[in-house]
């Protein structure tokens, strides 16, 4: 038996000393013991906690003939209510009633600045009741008992309006006081198995994002799973992943929410102080982020208690994690902040492997494609070049006009081909942090790199000023939709003929000025009940910035294959 387990009162023996100190009275409360251990009984059945705070009501109300009763959860700071169990209380009243008491104030405020047992033949006499709200039922009699758990107050157990008019006597406040402390012992063992429930999912949360960061999916999808698990897990309204972004601060680039929205890409300024503290490797907790001065973002007006984390491992800082709930939600507790400091940590963990292993993935790809060049540069131009030498000497020798033209044109054709292939030996040896900061420039590198692969070149077409209309942001998420839509040609639609087509003249449905991004085939067209992973990608990056993604028929025979359709404003 661990020291946890010793600190926790058996019930049996409760049960046993409670009888005992009945022992000697009135033969009217006797006769009410096998009422009062039934009730313990029916106190002590199951393990979840709100259920249990809803059955020590009824049994306290049961046992003393009482109409309506309340439990109040004291909050960790112990100066106000966490949680207010009813019963008694319909639901149409309660809707009247509207918000439910804080305990900040009144006869429940006075309780718990001063637990202890408090009857009342008139609460509304007593000068430390506040008065009740509009729509509040009348409540005359009155019977307050703290509950402790483990020695330390949990709340207290209020019963109002005893049956027939009458005031709460000696004997309800005995019965109702060995209930609180069956109610006590019932809501410590409640409460450690709501902890180790708690652990379990977090645990199993972690899991799941580890899986998904190392499955070599897609990043943007595995980021998606770490702000999915996080906002279920805290029973958040949101979950926000946000990396640093490459002008400083943190940009927002995963949420999951149950509303549409349009803070991914949003960058988080450093001049921020949660930013700062969040870099410094420092989790922040804010009580109402709608009203925390440290909040300069306008995305923070909907939330109310909030948990922003460091995404941290081995002193590396890689982003932060952020679960906001509603304005006028409970608290963070602090077993959940501390549950959710360790999920940022593993989830941290998983990012760096994650990392770690695709940088080993991209280098395999870059040696094999630096091997490809050079066997594009060494054999293939070399014999399209030597191949090229003997059809003009060829030529030279021919006294055919009709063979001259014909081998004069197939010279061209290869003096075209190896200038093809060069541009394609540069886009396999340039780097990633070499690519040009024209869009123009950068469509055109993306289509000359997916020609290796293809085995043909994209035709492509260029309408309105690209470079000097599209954003920085729109045109970073264009290339990477041109890259996606490429690489579903390539890996799926087995086409033999695309065309991309970039229009930054177009104007959305909503009339603002816009980019359109075109990528048509004459494939195989998409397979019903194929994956549909990469279309979600391209729709939500769209979505995120105001536009849409759609798919059409292809450039193939009678509307064969598939055209992709991706535009956003400027």
């Amino acid at each position: 038996m661990t020291a946890a387990e010793s600190d926790v009162p058996d019930p049996l023996e409760a049960a046993t000393q409670a009888t005992r100190s009945l022992q000697g009275l009135s033969t009217e409360l006797t006769a009410r013991v096998p009422q009062l251990l039934e009730a313990m009984r029916s106190v002590g059945t199951g393990l979840e906690l709100h259920s249990t705070l809803d059955r020590i009501c009824e049994t306290a109300a049961e046992l003393a003939d009482a109409r309506y009763a309340a439990i109040g959860v004291v909050d960790d700071e112990g100066k106000g209510l966490s949680d207010f169990v009813t019963f008694g209380v319909d639901e149409e009243t309660a809707v009247r009633i509207g918000h439910r008491p804080d305990g900040h104030a009144g006869l429940l405020g006075a309780l718990i600045q001063d637990p202890q047992t408090i009857r009342l033949a008139d609460l509304s006499t007593d000068p430390r009741a506040a008065g009740f709200p509009p729509g509040h039922p009348p409540m005359r009699t009155f019977l307050g008992v703290p509950i402790r758990v483990q020695g330390e107050i949990f709340g207290n157990l209020y019963l109002a309006e005893k049956h027939g008019g009458d005031e709460f006597n000696d004997y309800d406040v005995h019965m109702v006081r060995v209930l609180a402390t069956e109610a006590g012992i019932a809501i410590g063992n409640a409460r450690l198995y709501e902890a180790a429930r708690q652990r379990e999912r977090w645990i199993d949360g972690s899991v799941a994002v580890t899986t998904a960061l190392l499955s070599g999916g897609d990043a943007d999808d595995a980021l998606t799973v770490v702000a999915e698990q996080a906002r279920r897990l805290a029973d958040a309204d949101a979950g926000i992943v946000l990396l640093p972004a490459e002008e400083g601060g943190l940009e927002i680039v995963a949420v999951s929410s149950p509303r549409p929205t349009k803070s991914l890409g949003v960058v988080i300024p450093p001049e921020s102080a949660v930013v700062e503290r969040l870099l410094d490797g420092e989790a922040v907790f804010v009580a109402d982020a709608s009203t925390d001065p440290r909040m300069i973002s306008r995305l923070t007006a909907p939330y109310g208690p909030s948990m922003m984390l460091p995404l941290q491992s081995g002193g590396r800082v890689l982003g932060a994690l952020a679960t906001p709930r509603v304005r006028g939600a409970r608290q963070f507790t602090e077993m959940e902040r501390t549950l959710a400091t360790q999920f940022a940590s593993q989830a941290a963990l998983a990012l760096m492997m994650a990392d770690a292993q695709r940088d080993r993935e991209r280098l395999a790809v870059y040696e094999d494609r630096d091997r490809i060049a050079r066997d594009l540069h060494d054999l293939v131009i070399q014999r399209l070049f030597a191949t090229g030498m003997m059809l003009e000497s060829a030529q030279r020798r021919s006294i055919v006009p009709a063979v001259r033209e014909g081998v004069g044109k197939a010279v061209d054709e290869l003096d075209v081909t190896i200038q093809e292939i060069r541009t394609a030996i540069f886009a396999l040896q340039q780097g990633p942090a070499e690519a040009p900061s024209g869009l123009r420039t950068r469509v055109l590198r993306e289509i000359n790199m997916a020609a290796v692969p293809l085995g043909f070149k994209p035709a492509h077409r260029f309408l309105g000023a690209i470079d000097a209309t599209v954003g920085d942001l729109t045109g970073k998420n264009l290339i990477a939709a041109l890259r996606e839509a490429l690489s579903n040609a390539f890996r799926h639609a087995e086409a033999t003929r695309i065309e991309v087509v970039v229009d930054a003249g177009v104007t959305l449905p909503d009339g603002s000025a816009g980019v359109r991004l075109e990528v048509a085939d004459d494939g195989i067209g998409i397979p019903a009940g194929g994956r549909r992973s990469g279309l979600r990608n391209l729709a939500r990056r769209a979505e995120s910035l105001g536009g849409a993604s759609w798919c059409g028929p292809g450039v193939g025979e009678d509307g064969g294959g598939t055209t992709v359709v991706w535009e956003a404003p400027l």
